[in-house]
């Protein structure tokens, strides 16, 4: 499962970096830098739940045309995330911190709508608990590579090149290193991006 997942993201990193070489506009890139806004949570098989921790993302993407209406977008992003609950010890939060990178299909309308999707790998780089206040390093708890799929939809105002994403990231992978209770990160993303030098038509 793993090994088919990173081979189709090399496929696609692959097939963005040597669409360049395809004449204008198709293969035409651009480069850009997003921010935006993490509410995520953790999954559980054994029915415990946690409530969302509020985080942030943080990155640089490469847009890059294909055909007159598709694009891959690839992105390398740092983001926050995690839970939080609370139980008989008090106030509890799992923070989790990765380099995610999403690699993106798009269909793009003419007057700056997309609907995207694609697989998203995610190297964990740091993970503690909190507990009142108490924080403490979890990461051997963790596995380092987190694997999933990323879908949603964003637009960009096709004169300026500023435009908002708003897109699900749904972990497939165990994120657990040592417990039997199989746990997958979960979580939405809303965020502000600018591509340089954006064409205004397709």
């Amino acid at each position: 499962m793993k090994f088919l997942f990173l081979l189709l993201t090399a496929i696609l990193i692959t097939g963005a970096a040597s669409a360049q070489n395809i004449n204008s506009p198709k293969g035409h890139i651009n480069f850009g830098i997003k921010g935006g806004a993490n509410f995520y949570n953790i999954n559980n098989d054994n029915n415990v739940t946690y409530d969302s921790k509020i985080g942030f993302n943080l990155g640089i993407l490469g847009h890059i045309h294909v055909a007159k209406h598709f694009a891959l977008q690839p992105e390398i992003q740092y983001s926050t995330q995690g839970a939080k609950y609370t139980d008989d010890n008090g106030n509890n939060t799992y923070k989790l911190n990765y380099i995610n990178v999403p690699v993106l299909l798009q269909y793009m309308w003419d007057n700056g709508f997309r609907l995207q999707a694609g697989p998203q790998a995610g190297i964990l780089v740091s993970a503690k608990a909190e507990n009142n206040g108490i924080t403490g390093d979890i990461k051997n708890s963790f596995k380092p590579l987190d694997l999933g799929v990323s879908f949603g939809a964003s637009y960009i105002h096709p004169s300026t090149g500023v435009g908002i994403d708003a897109r699900y990231n749904l972990g497939l992978s165990n994120i657990n290193e040592n417990s039997d209770v199989k746990s997958t990160n979960r979580g939405f993303q809303l965020s502000l991006f600018y591509i340089f030098g954006h064409r205004s038509k397709i």
